[in-house]
């Protein structure tokens, strides 16, 4: 799938998902909550404070018929209340709403009561940017703050899973530096180099994985070319792997904002997928996360 238009008609032809939206009292959200139900994506329990979420669906002349809204003003309940429902079996989805992700992600991490994998839990944003052929996978730009190297093995593995569920069979994988050659003063050139050397002997799989690229010769085949770059990755890449998060956020920001593209994002390496996209992003953002999530679902059932 090279566009989230594909995406959402992919996400409309499978079954549809239920999620579980915590905080879901924010008019972004409901929205896309909406949008989805009537593209028939996915059903939806709303947790949430429930004269505000029905205040504004009818201020905008929004039927929430079908919807099951449970009130709970308290948002870290709410998140509690959203984990619950997938752990019982109501939903297949948890959805983060107007609630701080550090009080949604202490739900879904609770080793009694939510949603751990056996995984480190790791972001992956989807970007569709004007001009290019393909969707641009990064990670992690949003949780882990400094990976090592046994930590990258499985974001790695994580984002792989994904752009399976997407139709790739055989991702390019671009570990990211500053520069394209190894330099052993700059860590994540020397784990770019055992990723890569890791893949090849087949202990990562499911992906050609390179590296280490500067941002140019990961993206652009007339960079590579320039800097002699002989690889299947280079210019080419469709999973860009950051060195940190504030390498990842940065990267993350100027996708949006400089190059205006259009974004999904969902959090990999729990039980379930993990729709989390930041309060800020619009409700196009979040449909495009919902129907992620859709595919995802797919892929782990």
């Amino acid at each position: 799938m090279r566009s989230f238009e594909q995406v959402l008609r992919q996400a409309q032809s499978l079954p549809a998902i239920t999620a579980a939206v915590a905080a879901a009292d924010d008019h972004e959200v409901l929205e896309a909550v909406l949008e989805a139900k009537e593209r028939q994506i996915a059903d939806f329990l709303l947790f949430g404070d429930e004269a505000r979420i029905r205040d504004w669906a009818e201020s905008r002349g929004l039927d929430l018929k079908d919807i099951t809204v449970s009130h709970q003003p308290d948002p870290v309940i709410a998140c509690r209340d959203a984990v619950r429902a997938v752990r019982e079996g109501q939903a297949d989805v948890v959805m983060k709403g107007m609630v701080q992700s550090s009080d949604f992600l202490r739900a879904i991490l609770n080793k009694e009561t939510g949603l751990r994998g056996k995984k480190v839990l790791s972001h992956v944003a989807v970007f569709e940017v004007p001009g290019y052929d393909r969707l641009i996978h990064v990670t992690d730009p949003a949780l882990n703050l400094a990976p090592e190297l046994k930590e990258k093995v499985q974001i790695l593995e994580n984002a792989i899973d994904l752009c399976h569920s997407l139709g790739l069979t055989e991702p390019r994988v671009a570990v990211l530096g500053a520069v394209e050659v190894i330099n052993p003063n700059m860590p994540p050139t020397l784990d770019a180099a055992v990723l890569t050397q890791m893949n090849r002997r087949g202990q990562i799989r499911g992906a050609i994985i390179d590296g280490p690229f500067a941002l140019d010769n990961a993206v652009s085949v007339a960079s590579a070319r320039h800097k002699k770059i002989d690889s299947p990755v280079g210019g080419k890449a469709d999973v860009l792997l950051v060195p940190d998060i504030e390498a990842g956020n940065i990267l993350y920001k100027s996708m949006v904002y400089f190059a205006k593209a259009k974004i999904g994002a969902l959090v990999l390496g729990a039980s379930v997928p993990v729709v989390l996209t930041s309060r800020a992003d619009s409700h196009e953002a979040k449909l495009h996360s919902i129907a992620l999530a859709v595919l995802e679902a797919d892929r782990m059932r």
